[in-house]
């Protein structure tokens, strides 16, 4: 019998207070785009991947709380290039740059917060 397993991540759902205000702290911060799809619904899209935006109390957040969650995102940019735009938008840097581990191996991070207290980590591989 074949053992099935999932190819990706398509999309992910983060619970948030203010769709509005996440947007566009992601498109600030992240430079991902803020696009509105289905019956008014909003997701950040970045390469080929997005995150849906769920305000609590609707859908998939009627049980869900916002925040604390974490997301890893992977950059080429150096993170002193990062550091330095995250202090230009006045985003205080939580940690880093740490050394970690990544899904295909070792990473340099730095870490953030969101509006909802949701902890960003921005992360290289070494090269």
């Amino acid at each position: 019998m074949k053992t099935l397993s999932v190819d990706g991540l398509d999309h992910l759902v983060l619970v948030v207070r203010d769709v509005h205000a996440t947007g566009a702290f992601y498109r600030r911060v992240l430079g991902m785009e803020v696009e509105t799809f289905g019956r008014g619904r909003t997701a950040l899209r970045f390469g080929r991947q997005k995150i849906n935006l769920e305000p609590t109390g609707e859908l998939t957040a009627d049980r869900a709380a916002p925040g604390p969650g974490h997301l890893c995102f992977v950059t080429s940019a150096p993170l002193a290039e990062w550091m330095a735009h995250l202090a230009s938008c006045g985003v205080a840097l939580a940690e880093g740059p740490v050394k970690r581990s990544g899904a295909e191996g070792p990473i340099d991070s730095i870490y953030l917060r969101d509006l909802d207290d949701n902890s960003i980590e921005i992360a290289t591989y070494a090269r």
